[in-house]
């Protein structure tokens, strides 16, 4: 009776399915062939189709021309201006980008929520209202350069200002981009390193610190790509003083404006190349210590 009743059974060894139809490998997304032709159409139309538009713009105008519209003394110094305050204010907020991170991550208190909101107001914010906002502050009649003028210290209107605005609105991305980073670190190996003697300053760079920094190399590129890019925020607060604080954005607006479409495409490829440049260099660093620390694991 035993015997006849675990025959009718269903072996544990055979899947079960449903309606007794064998059980087939479905997949949310479509095969591989079919997704990577999505993401190349998909690149092509919203990427290389304007980047390509722009390099055919710009061949329209001889190399004399070129040259002669990306080496003006004017655009040259706002070359220098452009990229100088947009490291500038990556590297800072590199540092206290990092701080913000760490205390919403590892410290509790009252108003976290907000601080947590506040994070992504650059976000959110129109980019004209920030710079609106930074010079109504930092102005000499404003609330915080009234106060710093009359001992000779002017922000609004001058490069420093520029820096100013741009730290305002990357701070988010590299405060985001660490934040899931340190969440996700072991505390294990931190009290491991404390049980072994290690101090406070040696745990962080010797433990916590090499698993974050390509985090930090991300955040610190989208700063900075993100500052170079920027128009809404600096054209308020920088004075647009040409050979003083006039940003190459401003220079490629001006051409523009003035129907010299070619020479505004000449000045944004040259800006697309650099940068260009200088992020192949960040992601080969990332790529690099991402190497360096699956070695320094195994």
């Amino acid at each position: 009776m035993s015997g006849a009743v675990s025959s009718a059974l269903p072996s544990p060894a055979a899947p079960l399915s449903l309606a007794g139809a064998p059980r087939a490998s479905r997949r949310v997304l479509p095969g591989f062939n079919l997704t990577l032709g999505y993401t190349i159409l998909y690149l092509s139309l919203i990427v290389l189709l304007p980047l390509s538009a722009l390099v055919f713009k710009t061949f329209t105008l001889s190399w004399e021309q070129f040259w002669a519209a990306v080496s003006a003394p004017r655009v040259v110094h706002s070359y220098k201006l452009t990229f100088g305050a947009s490291l500038i204010a990556a590297l800072v907020n590199l540092v206290f980008g990092l701080l913000v991170a760490w205390v919403l991550v590892r410290y509790k208190f009252p108003g976290k929520r907000i601080v947590d909101a506040l994070v992504d107001l650059p976000f959110a914010l129109p980019t004209a209202v920030a710079g609106i906002s930074l010079t109504a502050l930092l102005a000499g009649n404003g609330w915080v350069g009234q106060y710093l003028e009359p001992h000779g210290i002017k922000l609004a209107f001058t490069p420093a200002g520029i820096v100013i605005a741009l730290i305002f609105i990357g701070l988010p991305f590299v405060v985001r981009t660490v934040q899931p980073v340190l969440e996700d670190t072991e505390k294990e190996l931190e009290e491991a390193a404390t049980s072994l003697g290690a101090t406070r300053f040696q745990t962080f760079t010797k433990v916590i610190l090499p698993s974050i920094t390509p985090a930090l190399l991300t955040g610190f590129a989208m700063a900075f790509a993100r500052a170079i890019g920027e128009y809404g925020s600096v054209i308020f607060i920088a004075g647009n003083m040409p050979m003083v604080s006039e940003i190459t954005p401003l220079i490629i607006i001006g051409k523009l404006e003035q129907y010299d479409y070619a020479g505004a495409t000449a000045v944004a490829l040259m800006m697309l190349l650099f940068s260009f440049v200088l992020l192949l260099v960040i992601n080969g660093l990332q790529a690099w210590q991402r190497r360096r620390s699956t070695g320094a694991m195994a």
